[in-house]
């Protein structure tokens, strides 16, 4: 399950680089048609970029969040839960002859 969730974040960034490579090609063709200047190119690029970032930070967030939610509704134990029952289990051992 974890593997499938670390593939399509993946997926996603590989999605990003090339919508990346996609608008530097394209800003790069409006500034040779002369629709944009180099300057207004480059601070165009940034800001896409950073905007990018910060949807791919939330969605990988909101990701995290949805899968917390899925794991307390299977109903399975947690680490702690799991931890508690080898004490007992542990205790109840040394009881028997």
């Amino acid at each position: 399950m974890i593997d499938l969730i670390k593939k399509t974040m993946l997926a996603g960034v590989g999605a990003t680089i090339v919508t990346k490579e996609k608008v530097e090609t394209l800003l790069h063709d409006y500034v040779e048609k002369g629709k944009l200047s180099t300057a207004d190119a480059k601070n165009l690029a940034d800001r896409i970029v950073a905007d990018g970032r910060q949807e791919y930070e939330q969605a990988k967030r909101d990701l995290g969040q949805r899968f917390q939610e899925m794991l307390k509704k299977s109903n399975l134990a947690t680490r702690e839960e799991l931890a508690a029952l080898e004490k007992r289990l542990a205790a109840l051992e040394t009881k028997l002859p």
